[in-house]
């Protein structure tokens, strides 16, 4: 089964890394989101001082397990971890990983889970920079 956390603390990214080694497994998709300084946009950047999120708990674990169960089913064991909570520049905020027999599968899968993750999963990003607050996912 999948291992999905939502956490007020720091992630453990060797922690989280050592959770998909396995001898079965020969590729590692890993994908870990930082929070950036600068935030671009269509027509200008942004800067960002620090970046808040908030969750719908309960429903965010459920959709990432749905997210999960598919790939799980096709063999390879997926790891997700996101941070809620107050986060500074360049802490950790996400971190996905597929192990997979093969890295084309491992990788495409983390792919699929992140791009997912920001479209269906309720999990909210509020940056600010000092002067503004902007709201995303």
């Amino acid at each position: 089964m999948a291992i999905i956390k939502l956490s007020m603390e720091p992630l453990d990214i060797p922690t989280l890394y050592a959770e998909l080694k396995s001898p079965e497994y020969g590729g590692l998709g890993i994908f870990v989101g930082t929070i950036r300084d600068m935030t671009p946009f269509a027509d200008h950047t942004e800067h960002t001082d620090f970046v808040d999120y908030t969750a719908y708990e309960e429903m965010a674990i459920a959709e990432l397990e749905k997210l999960a169960a598919p790939i799980e089913a096709a063999g390879n064991r997926v790891v997700i971890a996101h941070r809620i909570g107050h986060l500074e520049v360049m802490d950790e905020a996400v971190f996905i990983g597929v192990a997979s027999i093969h890295r084309k599968d491992a990788l495409e899968a983390c792919h699929h889970l992140i791009d997912a993750l920001k479209k269906t999963v309720p999990i909210w990003k509020k940056e600010t920079d000092g002067l503004e607050e902007r709201w995303g996912k």
